[in-house]
């Protein structure tokens, strides 16, 4: 059985400055918006892009609340740029919680130690069971960037379409994260409806 991984701290005050900023980009970009790109299509389940930013957080106050509202904020920022087409900036600290939060659900939903899931700058967990790397380069590594982690952890995009794309490489036998994505299901956060 593979040593138990240390839970990941996150500093209230950091998320908290990272939600506040990511949620700050999202407003300045919905600004751009016009009526037929609000009636816009997405990939979320068939929202348009209205309801897409209705679904966004507002406001938390609670440590793992802000957490989760950072990665939907990211999310859901992602969501908004791929259907409108608009730059939405990405807040390197909303990004880093994001990226984090959904390596550290990998590593939770597929516990153990054969794969090294590289996530640079942000992360590194290990995760799948099997034999448990300890010295060296690790026999099977993925490697991807952050925001194509937010996609395949979400369901945004595919294993096989990523691997395709060249936007994740994985090597070993045991590389193959497909049998673990999504982490989060669905359309990542069906919470209370609010206006950005």
């Amino acid at each position: 059985m593979p040593p138990r991984a240390r839970a990941r701290r996150y500093d209230p005050a950091k998320t908290r400055a990272a939600v506040t900023a990511q949620l700050q980009h999202v407003q300045d970009a919905v600004r751009e918006l016009d009526e037929e790109r609000l009636g816009a299509p997405t990939r979320v389940g068939g929202r348009s892009v209205r309801e897409l930013i209705a679904h966004l957080p507002a406001a938390a106050d609670e440590d793992d609340v802000l957490v989760t509202r950072c990665v939907e904020l990211v999310v859901h920022s992602d969501d908004l740029a791929a259907a409108t087409g608009l730059a939405v900036a990405y807040d390197r600290q909303a990004l880093a919680t994001a990226v984090r939060s959904l390596a550290d659900g990998l590593a939770a939903k597929a516990p153990g130690g054969s794969v090294e899931l590289r996530i640079p700058p942000f992360a590194v967990v290990q995760c799948v069971e099997g034999p448990r790397h300890t010295r060296g380069t690790p026999p099977n590594v993925v490697e991807t960037d952050p925001l194509t982690w937010v996609r395949l952890a979400t369901g945004r995009i595919g294993w096989a379409e990523a691997l395709e794309a060249g936007e994740v490489t994985a090597s070993g036998e045991r590389a193959d994260l497909a049998a673990h994505l999504p982490v989060l299901a669905g359309s990542c956060g069906d919470t209370a409806s609010r206006q950005v």
